[in-house]
């Protein structure tokens, strides 16, 4: 910094051409101290300053006017030497003389700077300053030192007096003067001045010619002030001990140079204002323009405005959002309607992604240089959505296939074990959600494998086990007698099927008892079911013993362990097998007497009669249970030459021919009759096409194998065994039970008699009939009884044709269809 020059307003030179010097005050007593001085402390800019306290005139010591004190510009804070001095100071003295006595104080005339802030910041005078009278130390010594602190406190410069103020608050303690030290006395000056002394405040500027700011920093002077100025020590608390710390103004004080921050920060704002203002306006101007080069799936929608892209992006995506997508899934592959699955394109809020008014610059850098591809957005309905991947789930799904185990050719063989797939339905989902209308397809959706119940380890397994089974034969030990059972035998009767997700080894007890039996003599008897025989003319129990059989689950599980084991030997017992039927099972169905009987006359015709007979034999001690419908077919057949029957007359379409089994007929009519009066249920039966004068009219029946057959149903609580027989020329058939039922029956008159007519025929097939009955109708009723309660009440109405005579007239005539026959 420059040297401090003073303003225009310094006193002028006095007669002798010096400054006013003011005279040398009273010198202290040799006990005096800077601490006797009073102190006034320092009012700071945000302080409300104390009131100035002010002795009475006795207790101020009159001491010559001193020099002015030039005010202290404050400085940066900055860390200063004990040794160091803060600012030089000037005191200037206005005039002396007699007019102003030397016992007064001097008035304080200082004249403050307009540029600097009205902040007082009075300096603590030094002893030398103080004293009067030479002291023992030097005139020349030091100021005191600052305290040590991290940074020096700022002095402010401003109009400074020797006594504060009176403002407010408790009264300051007295300033006192500050003398002039021989070393800072100027030459010349008198204390007999006329003028009267004031204290003038000397505003120093630094010698740099440009503008300073009110709170310039001032560089310390080191050493002792050359005016003789006290140094400026930081303030000290009511003890004297200095007060350490900066300055709560210390970041409000410049570096001395005028700030254009205020000027820039004004510009700053300006332009970000201006900037801002265009940015916004740009935005909104574009808001509802689609950026250039803008495309939605494939869809140019660039430079248009939001409305016209709306209807550009539905007419441009109307076809591909109707086509089936192609879905798979692994190798399984279908079509999905974009509808069914709940798949919609929503172009309002496609184009809402990229117009409207939005301040994020990247929608302002597409409108500059060019939009980019963007996404449709889709409208879903969820549960439709759902229901449509639940069906691709089960419509594409992979089945896994389990391993087997098997036997080909005595040999163990096994097939893989091969995961299947099945899609997940969440990700699935997605896929559809984010790659329609977006990808041309096809869509491959997720798929998780899905493991068979029967995995490749359970058939290997499985496989190890086969190979054991057959690696050699089994020998069975039942009875007496041991058969060997080979490979080949072993692998007929074992099976690998899936158990609790393994494969086990099943082995068939049955068609093991069948290979055991077919190689051991005589190993078994069977059972002797009961049965009804015919003894003495009545009903009798029979049979009903048991036999002897293997077991065959017993059998089976001792051929499985040997056959998996080391020792390969089945040790089993025989075991008793009981009948079906037994004894007391029929004693108690109360077959006891007859409840129905009829017969029939027989013909003159031997090989008929024949028939009859075996079918009587058949027929008789056959047992129908309770609930049971029985059937004459059943109880007759087979009806082959094999089975005893021979080839006799029977009508074929019409026509009287010959077939096996003929006569039957009366059996079926004969029997239908039983059952009738018997109270039975009617299931089937039907009478011949025409009448014979040995059957009851319309109350008959006919059989022939494979078309026609005669059913009743036993609908007592008891039991009945059929009885038939042929005696005296006639055929008999009884129903043997426990009476239960009460039959009454009744028949119509004939009507719509048809007489009959000869029929000529030729041919070699041609046989001459002599002619039977006329056609008629008839109608018969039968009501059932049990008790006093009818349970059935029924008719039957039945029409017969005539039973023309026919004659053979030519050898080429042709014989009739036999499609149909009676016999």
């Amino acid at each position: 910094m420059g040297q401090p020059t003073e303003r225009s307003s310094a006193p002028e030179p006095n007669e002798t051409g010096t400054v006013g010097a003011p005279a040398p005050a009273p010198a202290p007593g040799p006990d005096a101290l800077d601490e006797d001085i009073p102190y006034v402390p320092p009012v700071k800019a945000y302080e409300r300053p104390a009131v100035g306290y002010r002795p009475p005139a006795a207790s101020v010591e009159t001491s010559p006017p001193t020099q002015a004190l030039p005010t202290l510009r404050p400085a940066r804070p900055r860390p200063t030497s004990a040794a160091s001095g803060l600012a030089a100071t000037g005191h200037a003295s206005g005039p002396s003389g007699p007019d102003q006595p030397a016992d007064q104080p001097v008035p304080d005339q200082s004249v403050p700077d307009q540029s600097v802030p009205d902040q007082s910041v009075p300096a603590r005078p030094s002893a030398s300053a103080a004293s009067a009278s030479p002291s023992p130390e030097p005139a020349s010594s030091a100021p005191r030192p600052a305290p040590a602190g991290p940074e020096s406190a700022p002095t402010l410069a401003g109009p400074t007096s020797t006594v504060a103020a009176p403002f407010s608050g408790d009264p300051a303690p007295p300033a006192a003067s500050p003398a002039a030290s021989p070393a800072t006395a100027v030459p010349g000056q008198t204390a007999s001045s006329t003028e009267p002394a004031v204290d003038r405040t000397s505003i120093l500027r630094p010698a740099v010619e440009r503008p300073t700011s009110p709170f310039s920093p001032v560089t310390p002077q080191a050493g002792p002030s050359p005016l003789g100025a006290p140094s400026l020590l930081p303030p000290t608390d009511s003890e004297g001990s200095a007060l350490g710390g900066a300055s709560v103004l210390g970041p409000l004080v410049g570096d001395g140079q005028p700030s254009r921050a205020p000027r820039a920060l004004l510009w700053t704002g300006v332009v970000a204002v201006v900037v801002a203002g265009l940015y916004t306006g740009a935005q909104w101007l574009y808001a509802d323009k689609v950026p250039t080069d803008t495309h939605v799936a494939g869809v140019d929608l660039g430079g248009l405005s939001h409305a016209d892209a709306i209807a550009q992006l539905e007419v441009g995506l109307a076809a591909r959002a109707k086509e089936p997508m192609q879905v798979t899934a692994g190798d399984a592959h279908t079509t999905l309607d974009p509808a069914d699955a709940g798949l919609t394109l929503d172009a309002e809020a496609t184009v809402s992604q990229v117009t409207g008014f939005s301040l994020r610059p990247d929608r302002l850098w597409a409108h500059l240089v060019g939009g980019k591809d963007v996404d449709p957005v889709l409208a879903v309905d969820e549960a439709k959505l759902s229901a449509a991947v639940d069906d691709l789930v089960d419509g594409l799904a992979t089945t896994p296939v389990d391993g087997t185990v098997a036997f080909l050719d005595g040999q163990a063989v096994a097939t893989p074990a091969t995961d299947g797939t099945r899609i997940t339905p969440e990700p699935a989902e997605q896929v559809l959600r984010t790659r329609w209308l977006r990808d041309s397809g096809p869509f491959d959706l997720p798929t998780e494998a899905v493991a068979p119940e029967i995995t490749q380890q359970e058939t290997d397994a499985a496989l190890a086990q086969a190979q054991k089974i057959v690696s050699a034969p089994v020998v069975v030990a039942v009875g007496d007698q041991h058969p060997e059972l080979p490979a080949d035998a072993l692998a007929a009767a074992v099976s690998f099927a899936p158990t609790d997700g393994a494969l086990a080894p099943a082995f068939d007890g049955a068609s093991l008892v069948s290979a055991v039996v077919a190689r051991t003599n005589n190993l078994l008897t069977d059972p002797d079911d009961a049965h009804f025989e015919f003894q003495g003319g009545r009903p009798v129990v029979v049979g009903g013993e048991s036999g002897t059989t293997l077991d065959p689950d017993a059998l089976a599980s001792a051929v499985g362990a040997a056959a998996l084991g080391d020792d390969r030997t089945a040790a089993v017992d025989l075991v008793e097998r009981a009948p079906e039927q037994s004894r007391e099972a029929l004693e108690a169905l109360g077959v006891t007497e007859v409840v129905s009987s009829f017969d029939t006359p027989l013909t003159a015709e031997p090989i008929r009669t024949q028939n009859l007979r075996r079918g009587a034999e058949l027929l008789t001690g056959h047992l129908i249970k309770p609930g049971e419908t029985f059937s004459l077919l059943d109880a007759l057949g087979p009806v082959t030459v094999q089975n005893g029957y021979k080839a006799a007359g029977v009508i074929s379409n019409g026509v009287h021919t010959e077939g096996v089994g003929g006569g039957l007929s009366q059996m079926a009519t004969t029997t239908y009759n039983a059952g009738y009066f018997a109270g039975f249920e009617d299931v089937e039966h039907r009478p011949h096409s025409v009448s014979f004068t040995r059957y009851p009219p319309g109350r008959e029946a006919t059989i022939f194998v494979g078309s026609l057959d005669l059913k009743f149903k036993n609908n007592t609580p008891y039991g009945a065994v059929m009885q038939s027989y042929i005696d005296g020329g006639r055929l008999y058939v009884r129903v043997w039970s426990t009476p239960y039922f009460r039959v009454e029956t009744s028949a119509s008159p004939k009507s719509n008699v048809v007489p009959t007519t000869t029929v000529h025929r030729s041919g070699a097939g041609c046989v001459s009939y002599p002619g039977g009955q006329p056609g008629f109708t008839i109608t018969n009723y039968r009501q059932v009884f049990h008790g006093d309660e009818k349970v059935i009440d029924e008719k039957f109405t039945w029409t017969y044709k005539p039973d023309n005579p026919v004659v053979c007239d030519a050898p080429s005539a042709a014989a009739g269809d036999a499609d149909s026959a009676e016999n």
